[in-house]
C-alpha cells in the first residue's frame, strides 16, 4: 500500500465515535472523525478518504440520505453504515443506495477493524491501479460564470477522479461586494474539492491581451491541463469575449478547449458537444447556491431556470435527461460523458464560431 488507511467516521454521537476511532487507530489507520454530515461531505471534497462510516440516525440528514449526496461526491469512496436499530428494512434500504457493508451496533472491534481496513486496503489499491487523471481547467471572467456554464460538467470530472482547477479573472466588483464574491467563490470551489486562482483584474475592463493572457499562461503552466473549458466568442459581455480570446491564445498546447454558454451568449453560440449531467443537478444546484450575494438578483441562477436550460440541452444528446452544451475548439477526447448532438457535428477547424454540418450518429467521448 502507499500510504497509512485514511478513514472518515461520521457520527454525531461521540461515544461511538470515540469508539471507532480508537478501533482503527490501533490497527494502524488514519481517522478523522465528523459529528456533521454537511461538514463530512465538504470534507470528502477536499481530502482523498480510503472508506467511510456513517451512522444511520444524524440530526440534519440520516446516514442514508447521506450516502447518497457522497455518491455524488465521490461515488468510489467504500461506504459502511452503522445503525443500533437493525431492521430488514434497515438493511435493503441502505444496500440498494449502495452501501458496501451494513454492521449492527455494538460491534465488535475485531469485526469493525477488519471490516474497514479490507474495503479500505481494496479501494487504495484500485486507485493505485487506475493511470492518473487528467487535469481539468475551467477559466471564467468572474464568479459564478465557471458553476453556471460547467458546474455539472467540472462535478462529473471530479466524480471521475480528475482534478479540477478554476481560474476566476476578476472578483465581481460590478455584481456586489468583492470580499462576499471572493468568499462565495472559495466555498463553490471546496464543494467539489476544486483547487481556485482568484485574480483581482477590474470588472468589466478585462483586457483581451496582458495581463489577462499572462495570468492565463502562469496557470497552464503551473497545472498543466488536459482540458481547458472557457467562455464562448458568441457572447455579449465584453469581459467574456475577452476572456475567450486570451484563453485561445494561453491555452494553445493544451489538447482539448471547449467553450460553454454563459446567460450573456448570443443566438449565435453553436454548441456541438452536449455533456451529460445527470447525477450531478444537485451539486450544481449547490454550487450556484454558494453564490449567496446574488440570490434574488439573477434570475438564471434560480434552480428551475437551471435545471430548465439543462433539460432543454439534453434534445441534443443522446441519452441523459439534463446536459450542458459546449462549443467545441480542440478535441483529444477527454470531456467526460460528452456526446455529440444530432444538430451539430464536431467543428473542424479551430475557430469556435466555425460552420457545423448536421449529423445523425452520435459520438460518446471516453472519460
Amino acid at each position: 500500500m502507499d500510504g497509512a488507511l485514511h478513514v472518515l467516521v461520521v457520527d454525531d454521537d461521540p461515544d461511538t465515535a470515540l469508539f471507532v476511532r480508537t478501533v482503527l487507530q490501533r490497527g494502524g489507520m488514519t481517522v478523522t472523525t465528523c459529528a456533521d454530515p454537511m461538514e463530512a461531505l465538504a470534507l470528502v471534497a477536499r481530502v482523498e478518504f480510503d472508506a467511510a462510516i456513517t451512522d444511520i440516525e444524524m440530526p440534519g440528514m440520516t446516514g442514508l440520505e447521506f450516502l447518497d449526496r457522497l455518491r455524488q461526491v465521490c461515488p468510489d469512496l467504500p461506504v459502511t453504515v452503522m445503525t443500533a436499530h437493525a431492521t430488514v428494512d434497515y438493511a435493503v434500504d441502505a444496500l440498494r443506495r449502495n452501501a458496501d457493508e451494513f454492521l449492527v451496533k455494538p460491534v465488535p472491534k475485531d469485526t469493525l477493524a477488519a471490516t474497514i481496513r479490507r474495503l479500505a486496503e481494496t479501494a487504495q489499491a484500485r486507485r493505485a491501479a487506475t493511470a492518473p487523471r487528467q487535469t481539468v481547467l475551467a477559466i471564467g471572467a468572474h464568479p459564478d460564470d465557471v458553476e453556471i456554464g460547467v458546474g455539472g460538467t467540472l462535478a462529473a470530472h471530479r466524480s471521475a477522479g480528475d482534478p479540477v482547477v478554476i481560474l476566476t479573472l476578476s472578483r465581481g466588483a460590478r455584481g456586489g461586494e468583492a470580499g462576499d464574491r471572493q468568499n462565495e467563490s472559495l466555498a463553490a470551489a471546496e464543494l467539489i474539492g476544486a483547487r481556485l486562482f482568484l485574480e483581482d483584474l477590474e470588472d468589466t475592463r478585462i483586457s483581451p491581451m496582458d495581463p489577462t493572457m499572462s495570468i492565463i499562461e502562469r496557470v497552464v503552466r503551473e497545472v498543466s491541463p488536459g482540458i481547458v473549458y472557457t467562455h464562448s466568442a458568441n457572447d455579449r459581455h465584453q469581459d467574456h469575449r475577452a476572456v475567450h480570446q486570451a484563453a485561445t491564445v494561453a491555452t494553445r498546447n493544451v489538447p482539448t478547449v471547449a467553450c460553454f454558454q454563459s446567460p450573456s451568449a448570443t443566438i449565435d453560440f453553436r454548441p456541438s458537444r452536449f455533456v451529460s449531467i445527470d447525477g450531478f443537478t444537485t451539486t450544481k444546484l449547490d454550487l450556484l447556491k454558494s453564490f449567496r450575494s446574488q440570490a434574488g438578483i439573477r434570475a438564471y441562477l434560480q434552480d428551475d431556470f437551471v435545471l430548465a436550460t439543462a433539460r432543454y440541452w439534453s434534445r441534443y444528446g443522446s441519452g441523459g435527461q439534463y446536459c450542458e452544451p459546449l462549443e467545441v475548439i480542440r478535441d483529444a477526447g477527454g470531456v467526460v460523458g460528452a456526446t455529440s448532438g444530432s444538430a451539430f457535428a464536431a467543428p473542424s477547424t479551430t475557430s469556435s464560431s466555425s460552420s457545423t454540418s448536421p449529423t445523425t450518429t452520435p459520438e460518446r467521448f471516453g472519460v
